[in-house]
């Protein structure tokens, strides 16, 4: 029987995710979409309708009742608990359906995801997992994104934990999926690897900045990171500077996100409050904050992908670029 899908939260991540679901859920499914932007949900469903059905609704309530499998992605807790717990428009006040999978993809705090959690099993409202994800906007469109799943391995005897695989493969690698078995678990593994994602770029913006500044040309600069003891993923893929890599990054169409600069402060909190939880002080993302914060003030970075911070930090940009601080029609910021 043909088994219709949710999604909740088209930004950047969302939208790139939606799209898998609607590419490769059964072209008889139907793909009801809900988000506080109507014009997304518009934009979406002139875009990808040719794939299947989509139907855009006004509250997560609707979505989840017609639905056996919702996806949800927003941006913070309270953003959260209103799609699930809203006693009138949210998950929690449609019909009980305990085969309904519901998976909550945002980056949140361990205690009110499980908060999420315990209310909808009270409700037979059907099985909650924490699925945050990782890669990047770019992982997010190919489909290949890590998943750290906040329950069991899948089972063969239970339809839930079938949906839950099957849902989950429309979105990212199984080489790169993460059971970690119990409810939270997912989110205090993404906590800890955002916590290296915010202090890691801001390290390597600031080691750029000053390499440059020196007089190294950027190009050669990151070639020595790359096959050196500096090199990360957020160098390679998150390269701050535009004309740099070969492949795309957020700095070569003038820092469109991505990941904003605001939301680091988000997710480097969680990662300072679940360290000070178990006693252990997070001094890296302590200093990183101050810089974040400055940054999301900045014109330069806010609304623009975290990359940015570079030019925050008075980073130089290659010959030829220079930053206009104006929007083109798209909304992305503009170079000359």
């Amino acid at each position: 029987m043909t088994e219709n899908y949710a999604f909740i939260g088209l930004g950047a991540m969302g939208y790139a995710m939606a799209s898998n679901i609607r590419k490769k859920a059964p072209s008889t499914s139907t793909l009801y979409i809900n988000d506080i932007n109507n014009s997304a949900c518009e934009r979406f469903k002139a875009e990808y309708s040719s794939y299947g059905p989509i139907a855009i609704v006004s509250t997560a309530r609707e979505a989840a009742e017609n639905s056996k499998v919702l996806i949800s992605i927003v941006p913070a807790a309270v953003d959260v608990k209103k799609v699930f717990l809203d006693e009138k428009d949210g998950v929690v006040a449609s019909k009980p359906d305990v085969e309904r999978v519901l998976c909550e993809c945002s980056t949140i705090d361990v205690k009110s995801t499980r908060e999420v959690g315990e209310a909808l099993m009270a409700k037979g409202m059907g099985t909650y997992v924490d699925t945050p994800v990782s890669g990047g906007v770019p992982a997010a469109e190919r489909g290949d994104l890590s998943m750290l799943i906040g329950h069991a391995a899948p089972s063969s005897s239970s339809p839930n934990s079938q949906r839950l695989e099957r849902v989950l493969g429309m979105l990212g690698s199984p080489s790169k999926f993460f059971y970690l078995n119990s409810l939270g678990a997912g989110l205090t593994a993404k906590i800890s690897n955002n916590y290296l994602s915010g202090t890691i770029l801001l390290a390597t913006a600031e080691a750029l900045a000053i390499g440059i500044k020196q007089g190294l040309d950027p190009k050669m600069l990151y070639e020595v990171i790359k096959a050196s003891t500096g090199q990360s993923w957020m160098c390679d893929h998150v390269m701050p500077i535009p004309n740099v890599t070969e492949h795309w990054v957020p700095s070569n169409s003038g820092y469109k996100p991505g990941f904003k600069t605001q939301m680091m402060i988000k997710d480097l909190g969680l990662g300072i409050e679940s360290g000070k939880q178990v006693g252990i002080r997070p001094l890296m993302a302590e200093a990183a904050m101050e810089t974040w914060v400055s940054a999301s003030k900045d014109p330069q970075c806010f609304d623009r992908d975290g990359s940015s911070i570079y030019l925050h930090i008075g980073g130089l940009l290659p010959k030829g670029y220079e930053d206009t601080g104006k929007k083109s029609e798209d909304g992305t910021w503009e170079f000359e």
